[in-house]
């Protein structure tokens, strides 16, 4: 029996995954988590085969939770769940060490067979995807500006980018605004930029708007 530990801030989204899970005899959900720090407590204190990761969960995100967990144990598969489209954060989640990433729009068609390969020992991850990441090791010189940012910039960048203010932003990761304007500061160095107006035209252009 595969034991799952899944975590997502969004409740309809948990029972969403153990429906799809639960008419599998090999695995069964566990432990639920609401918040990466939530998923992190568990992972401390019990044993998952598999933990199934919300990339975008306000506080402490997908990604640097992803981070935390492969600290504490490097041999845990995590998959990646995220409403975001491959190109903007799969290469972020494999580098990080995640051993799958899937569109949650795919979950319901894909999710018991990408659970099956990650636990056999495999990675998940879909063609375009393969494409990418083959496409890096051979161009890691060619980077665009923004694949230079961490996470937590990347995040910041994209949230200017749908037009949310400081205040809003610092609300919904949980750090203060100050902390959100040093992204900012950092985030238009990095891109040689100067105003939002500027981080959103880049984010058009770039297609990382969504």
């Amino acid at each position: 029996m595969i034991k799952i530990l899944i975590a997502d801030d969004h409740l309809i989204v948990r029972e969403g995954i153990k429906r799809i899970i639960d008419d599998s005899a090999d695995m069964n959900v566990v432990a639920e988590a609401s918040s990466g720090l939530e998923a992190l407590e568990l992972v401390w204190k019990n044993k998952y085969d598999l933990i199934l990761l919300d990339i975008s969960m306000p506080g402490q995100n997908g990604l640097q939770t992803l981070k935390e967990i492969k600290k504490h144990d490097k041999n845990v598969p995590v998959l990646m769940l995220s409403m975001h489209s491959e190109e903007q954060y799969a290469m972020r989640a494999i580098k990080a060490g995640a051993s799958g990433y899937m569109t949650k729009d795919t979950a319901s068609s894909q999710l018991v067979k990408a659970i099956r390969k990650i636990n056999d020992g495999r990675k998940y991850i879909s063609p375009e995807v393969a494409d990418l990441l083959a496409t890096d090791l051979y161009h890691e010189q060619d980077k665009e500006p923004h694949e230079y940012l961490s996470d937590r910039e990347f995040e910041v960048l994209k949230m200017i980018a749908k037009g949310d203010s400081i205040k809003i932003i610092a609300k919904n990761l949980s750090i203060s605004p100050k902390t959100v304007s040093t992204y900012r500061s950092r985030i238009l160095d990095k891109l040689d930029l100067e105003t939002n107006s500027d981080i959103i035209h880049y984010a058009i252009d770039y297609k990382l708007e969504d």
